[in-house]
Order: C-alpha cells, then structure tokens, then sequence
C-alpha cells in the first residue's frame, strides 16, 4: 500500500501582500519587479548558455562574451534571490530554541530578528554602493563587452535594499496583528507531512 504524498502549497500565483494600504502596495510592487528580475535573468541565462553551446558545436568557437553575461546574470538572479526568498519565508532559520518558545516570546523575537536583519542588509546596502563608487571611480571596463564593470555590480545594493525593506516590512506586520509572521505573507509554523493511516 503506498502512502498518498504530501499536499505541497502552491505559491506559484499572484503575490497578495499582507500589509494594509501603501504598504501592501510597495509590497506587492516590490515582488512584482522581483519576479521580473528573476524570471529574465534565469530565461536569458538558459537562452545565453544554450547559444553558446550551439556556437561552440557549429561553429567550432563560441561566444566571446557568453562567460561575462552570464557573470553579471548570476549577480542578477542572487541579488534578486534574496529578496525574494525573504518575501515567502524561505530563507534559512535556525530555530531549535525558537520554537521551544510560547507564541507571545515568539512573536517578539520574530521582531527583533526582522529589524536586525534589515539593519543588517541595509548596512550592507550602504557598503556595496561604496565598493561600487570604487569602481566607477576606477574606471575598469569588461573586455568583452567593453562597458564599464560597476554596471555589473549595481544589483548587488538593490538586492540588499529591497531585502532590507522586506524584513522592515515583517516586522511591521508582526506588529500589527496576533499572529507570528515568518514574512508578510507567511505565517510562523510547520506543515502537517504524516499522512494518517
């Protein structure tokens, strides 16, 4: 007799933010542009790797710019991952203790973390802009493509920047209402996986 699998969230729909009015809106604004920066960064990186595969077979030599768009695509996609991962509660924890705590410690824990970790990204927001302020002022150019390299690098604050906002955006959903929120979205807890038999 097999046992009937798991039911497994479908989360694949229209992103609805949980936050009342211009806060539900930059939220849901927010995950739309990072849902654009993820799907076409993944789309052209298959598109590019493929090319250049193709290139390589029928033409005997591939592309010669297909390693740098592919450098600054992954920038692109793991900067844009970040937030996103934030967003569905997705993102690593460590909760051992965590969860050994009642709902109201939970809660205010949960607070605590999510202002941290948007400190946090945005402290590093800050110093990515500065690091690529050193670039630009070096003037560096991909040899490839022949533009200047702080282009490249420009996803890296967006990526902190929006993911900074997002745990912002947590901890006042954490405020505002009873339940524990993992973001605005998700609520704090595990599914049920043991099917009955």
């Amino acid at each position: 007799m097999t046992e009937p699998s798991p039911e497994i969230e479908d989360d694949t729909g229209a992103y609805q933010s949980g936050l009342p009015g211009f806060l539900g809106t930059l939220d849901v604004w927010i995950s739309k542009v990072e849902a654009v920066m993820l799907a076409l960064g993944v789309l052209a990186m298959a598109v590019n790797t493929c090319a250049n595969v193709v290139a390589r077979f029928v033409f005997s030599e591939g592309l010669f710019f297909s390693g740098e768009i592919n450098r600054i695509l992954i920038i692109l996609v793991t900067f844009a991952g970040i937030g996103y991962a934030a967003r569905h509660g997705r993102h690593i924890r460590m909760s051992a203790l965590y969860d050994a705590f009642p709902t109201q410690v939970r809660k205010v824990l949960m607070i605590v973390i999510a202002l941290f970790t948007s400190a946090v990204m945005f402290f590093l927001c800050y110093y990515a802009y500065e690091y690529i302020q050193t670039l630009y002022s070096r003037g560096r150019i991909l040899p490839a493509l022949g533009f200047e390299i702080w282009w490249i690098y420009i996803w890296a604050p967006v990526g902190f920047a929006i993911t900074g906002i997002q745990y912002l955006l947590t901890a006042i959903k954490n405020f505002t209402t009873r339940d524990v929120y993992l973001s605005t979205g998700v609520i704090d807890g595990y599914a049920d996986t043991e099917s009955e038999v």
